[in-house]
C-alpha cells in the first residue's frame, strides 16, 4: 500500500511517467546505434551503466522512499541491470565488427519490454489509487469500502485472516471552522488522515465514511492488538499540529476511536455499526479515546452523546 498522500502521489506518478520516457529515449538511441554502427558513449560500456543512466540516476537516488517498499519497484532493478549488461555486450560486439546474434538482439527487446511492463504496472496503480482516493484528505472512497470488508469478513469465515474496523471521528471540528475559516478545517482532516495512515501498518487502510468520519480496516490482528495500535495513534494524534493559522498558531486535533472485530457471523454493515456504537459510546465518555464494542453498549443508560452535540462538524 502506498502510505503516500494525494500531492505525493501525483508527483509519483509524474516521476514515474518521467522514468518510462528517460528508458524509452536511451533504448531507442541504443537501437540507432546499433543498428546504424553509430559512435557509442563510453558510459554506456561501464559496469555501472545502469546507475548512470538517467532511468538509474532517478532509480537509485530519487525515487521516495515509499516507492523502495513496493515489490513492482524492487522486481525493476534486476531488469533494468539486465537489459544494461546486454546492451554492453551488444556494443562491444558491434565495435569489434561482429555481426548480431539475432537471439541477444531478441533478449534486449524482450528484457527491455519486461522492464516497460513493470512500469505500467505501478503506474496504474498510483493512477487507479488517486482516481478512488478522497480529493480533499487522500484517503479511499467510500465506494471501495464494502467490497474491501466483504473480502475481509469471508477470510474470517474460512478461518484464514481476521480483521478488525475502526471508526475514527475528529472532535470539536466545527470549533475549528468557526474559528478559522473551513479551509483550515479541510487541511486539519487532510493532515489527520495523513499522520493516521503513517502511523499505521503498509496493509492497513483508512476510508473517508463521510464528513469528518473515518473508517480504517485492520487485517491481520486481534481485537486486544488492535487495542494497542489504535491507542498508540490516539496518543500521538493531538501531539501532532495539523496546520498552522495565518498568525503562525499551531492548530492541534483530538479523535475519538470505535473499534470492534470484523465477525464472520454477521453482515459486514452490522459490523460497521458496531464500531459506529463504539464510537458514540467514546464520545460520550469525553472523546478522545479508543472504545472497544461490546454488547453493554447498546443498553439504555450507554449512549449519552447523540450527533447533535457536534453539529455542523
Amino acid at each position: 500500500m502506498f502510505r503516500m498522500n494525494t500531492a505525493s502521489l501525483r508527483a509519483t506518478l509524474q516521476q514515474l511517467q518521467q522514468a518510462q520516457h528517460d528508458h524509452l529515449e536511451w533504448y531507442e538511441n541504443l537501437i540507432r546505434t546499433i543498428v546504424c554502427r553509430l559512435p557509442c558513449d563510453p558510459r554506456e560500456l561501464a559496469d555501472n551503466a545502469h546507475h548512470s543512466c538517467r532511468f538509474g540516476q532517478w532509480y537509485y537516488a530519487e525515487a521516495s522512499a515509499d516507492l523502495r517498499q513496493q515489490k513492482m519497484f524492487e522486481a525493476m532493478e534486476a531488469e533494468h541491470a539486465r537489459v544494461h549488461d546486454i546492451a554492453g555486450r551488444l556494443l562491444r560486439e558491434t565495435m569489434d565488427g561482429v555481426p548480431l546474434v539475432q537471439a541477444e538482439f531478441d533478449e534486449l527487446v524482450a528484457v527491455s519490454s519486461r522492464l516497460r511492463l513493470e512500469l505500467d504496472s505501478l503506474r496504474h496503480e498510483v493512477q487507479d489509487i488517486l482516481r478512488s482516493s478522497d480529493a480533499l484528505t487522500g484517503a479511499y472512497g467510500r465506494a471501495q469500502l464494502l467490497p474491501e470488508l466483504r473480502e475481509w469478513r469471508e477470510l474470517a469465515k474460512r478461518n484464514l485472516q481476521q480483521c478488525c474496523i475502526v471508526f475514527m471521528d475528529l472532535d470539536h471540528l466545527k470549533e475549528i471552522n468557526d474559528t478559522h475559516g473551513h479551509t483550515v478545517g479541510d487541511k486539519v482532516l487532510a493532515g489527520a488522515v495523513e499522520y493516521v495512515t503513517g502511523h499505521l501498518r503498509p496493509y492497513d487502510k483508512v476510508f473517508r465514511y463521510g464528513g469528518d468520519e473515518f473508517l480504517i480496516s485492520l487485517p491481520g490482528i486481534d481485537l486486544m492488538n488492535a487495542q494497542h495500535l489504535i491507542e498508540r495513534v490516539r496518543e500521538g494524534f493531538g501531539r501532532v499540529p495539523f496546520v498552522f493559522s495565518e498568525e503562525g498558531h499551531a492548530i492541534h486535533a483530538t479523535a475519538s476511536f470505535g473499534l470492534t472485530l470484523l465477525e464472520p457471523d454477521i453482515t459486514v454493515e452490522e459490523s460497521i455499526d458496531r464500531a459506529d456504537k463504539a464510537l458514540l459510546m467514546a464520545k460520550a465518555a469525553g472523546r478522545d479515546r479508543v472504545v472497544s464494542w461490546n454488547p453493554s453498549i447498546v443498553t439504555g443508560t450507554a449512549l449519552k452523546w447523540t450527533p447533535d452535540d457536534d453539529a455542523g462538524e
